[in-house]
């Protein structure tokens, strides 16, 4: 019999980037080589349906990418948790989506179309949940996920840690040392003071990581801490006054041997006068961004709030798109890269509510 005639290389690639999403994690065990493509972080970034940001409003998610057009899409919202409740803060880790619904949690992969709800013990409505992450545990093969929240037990008291471990389905509290907890700005299980940045870690031990490349900053500075490449931070930092915007990203890859010794290394400075505020402290409201090559791309929002996606490049503003479709002022947002992970327990999750919609 004669040979099979194989399709080139660049033309497979090309159709399996037209596959849906959820589609792709079982294409893995077809062969070793197209597993290691799926794993490959260029192939999902140039998948035909990825995206670069989150947005979030009283009713809806929208996803946005800009390569280089700006394109917006309505999430479906597969989980009621997601429907039912507006959500508090929003965040990306590990890529996965974490959403605080007041009452409880979903932890939510967009693109593979996976979610789980995580319900409170008992109502904590001081209650906030910080991110989601896993322990950095070489002598465990099965990566356990774990979310972080800090809540006040009673009125005046300290805050305390609350930790919930996907795999057990518990929470552990632990008390917070009063002079250990800001809530300046949080990124995940990171908390940016104005000079330095520390670390919770999901044991609820939380310590000093490393000082700021930025120096003491003014209260209506923009301060935002982005992961660079996946194993490296990145810092941005627009002066309220001069619009000025630096970024600086750490030299070497972050782990747990780093500390007090990481160095920062000034990567981008953008001077453009006209450049709107990126931070808006009466709200909250942060400017989410990611770097791609000498491109930098910010999503924030206007002193109105409305959304806006701010292209950066040679020292100018390259564009600035209004995102129209984003109705609700002020919406919550974050940067946001796809992934295959699998939601912990979200496959079982899923399986049970289609059960209970069968019956």
């Amino acid at each position: 019999m004669a040979n099979k005639e194989k399709l080139p290389w660049d033309l497979e690639e090309e159709i399996l980037s037209r596959v849906p999403p959820t589609s792709l994690d079982r294409f893995k065990t077809v062969c070793k080589r197209w597993n290691a493509l799926f794993n490959d972080k260029t192939f999902i970034n140039n998948h035909k349906m990825t995206f670069q940001f989150v947005l979030s409003t009283r009713s809806k998610i929208y996803s946005v990418s800009v390569n280089p057009k700006v394109e917006v899409r309505e999430l479906t919202l597969n989980n009621p948790g997601l429907k039912a409740q507006r959500h508090k803060n929003l965040f990306a880790t590990s890529g996965l989506l974490l959403c605080d619904v007041g009452n409880g949690a979903v932890v939510w992969n967009p693109w593979l179309k996976q979610s789980r709800c995580i319900k409170l013990e008992v109502n904590e409505p001081s209650l906030d949940f910080l991110g989601i992450g896993y322990d950095n545990n070489k002598r465990v093969e099965e990566i356990v996920y774990k979310t972080l929240s800090v809540y006040m037990k009673d009125l005046g008291s300290q805050y305390t840690w609350k930790i919930h471990d996907f795999a057990s389905d518990t929470w552990i509290d632990q008390e917070i040392e009063k002079t250990k907890y800001s809530r300046r700005i949080t990124e995940g299980s990171v908390t940016i003071r104005l000079t330095n940045l520390s670390v919770v870690s999901l044991n609820g031990k939380f310590f000093k990581f490393c000082d700021l490349p930025s120096g003491k900053n003014r209260r209506r500075d923009a301060l935002a801490l982005r992961v660079f490449r996946e194993d490296r931070f990145s810092l941005l930092r627009q002066c309220h006054v001069t619009k000025k915007i630096k970024i600086w990203v750490t030299k070497n890859k972050i782990d747990n041997r780093y500390g007090g010794d990481v160095k920062w290394m000034s990567f981008m400075e953008v001077s453009i006068p006209t450049m709107p505020d990126l931070e808006h402290p009466k709200f909250n409201s942060q400017p989410s961004y990611f770097i791609d090559d000498k491109r930098l791309v910010i999503c924030s929002c206007d002193e109105t709030g409305r959304a806006w996606i701010y292209v950066v490049g040679g020292n100018k503003l390259v564009s600035k798109t209004q995102l129209d479709s984003v109705v609700d002022p002020w919406p919550l947002h974050c940067t946001y890269f796809p992934s295959l992970v699998l939601v912990p327990g979200g496959q079982r999750e899923e399986a049970e509510l289609q059960e209970v919609l069968n019956l």
